[in-house]
């Protein structure tokens, strides 16, 4: 029997996020759809100021931080968690002082001078892999074998890193990236995907998993973006059942209740 997930909702408070941009840039727009998400079924919300898809823009620490507050006002009181998406240092400064639940760094907190704070705060750390550990992700072509050494290396000495620096290992999540994070080669994603139990056992942290709408779903189903919301479940749920305990999506509905079937369907009589 799998464990059952944690669903992480994402909201992303940019300009051009690769599916979304610009729909809940405005306070308004997104604190409203902030709200849906919660109703329909969210364990966390993941609120993102900049995009990291390969062609996004950079975004400057003030831009990001002028996006977060208004959302992170309104949910002040509230009961569900708050994750924030970023690796400016600046940013994940404010969202230490902001008392997030969560951070999560898609350079895997390179940054050594933050230490001392990562050390003293309390939120969950979800330490992301990159094939190049770059802001954004990249189109670099590598072969599967590249990529799943390169993600043993990268967790192997960054979780020492932190561990070393002072933060509970307790607090430590691995993300192994999906999509353009592990380069264009479509059977990367789906390699790590097969082993999330192995990564699971390997390091002995929970396992963040991120491939909502991710274009190498794109590539196997030959559908646009817009079309790839049946690939996206598939594959999450695939992803449960092979120990991933943070499902990250872009539509909590469908996978809270895809789960609710799986979960009657193991079920013994």
């Amino acid at each position: 029997m799998y464990q059952v997930p944690q669903i992480v909702a994402i909201l992303n408070l940019t300009q051009d996020s690769f599916s979304d941009g610009g729909r809940y840039l405005a306070p308004e727009s997104a604190i409203e759809h902030a709200h849906q998400l919660t109703r329909d079924g969210a364990d966390i919300l993941e609120l993102g100021p900049a995009s990291s898809h390969p062609d996004a823009q950079p975004v400057s620490a003030e831009a990001q931080i002028a996006r977060l507050g208004p959302v992170l006002a309104a949910f002040e009181d509230a009961t569900i968690p708050i994750s924030i998406d970023a690796t400016n240092s600046e940013v994940i400064r404010f969202a230490l002082r902001s008392k997030a639940a969560m951070l999560n760094d898609v350079r895997g907190f390179g940054d050594v001078s933050l230490y001392p704070e990562l050390a003293e705060a309390s939120a969950s750390l979800v330490v992301v892999h990159s094939l190049l550990a770059r802001e954004r992700a990249v189109r670099e072509v590598a072969s599967v074998e590249e990529v799943l050494d390169s993600i043993d290396r990268f967790f192997g000495t960054r979780l020492d890193e932190l561990v070393r620096a002072g933060v509970q290992e307790d607090r430590l999540i691995v993300d192994p990236g999906m999509g353009f994070f592990l380069g264009s080669n479509e059977r990367a994603s789906l390699a790590v995907l097969r082993g999330i139990d192995a990564l699971h056992r390997r390091y002995g942290r929970p396992v963040f998993i991120s491939v909502s709408r991710k274009s190498f779903l794109q590539k196997i189903t030959g559908r646009p973006l817009e079309e790839i919301g049946a690939a996206t479940l598939a594959a999450e749920l695939f992803a449960v059942t092979q120990g991933a305990y943070y499902i990250r999506t872009h539509e909590p509905r469908p996978l809270r209740d895809a789960l609710a079937v799986l979960r009657l369907l193991e079920e013994e009589d």
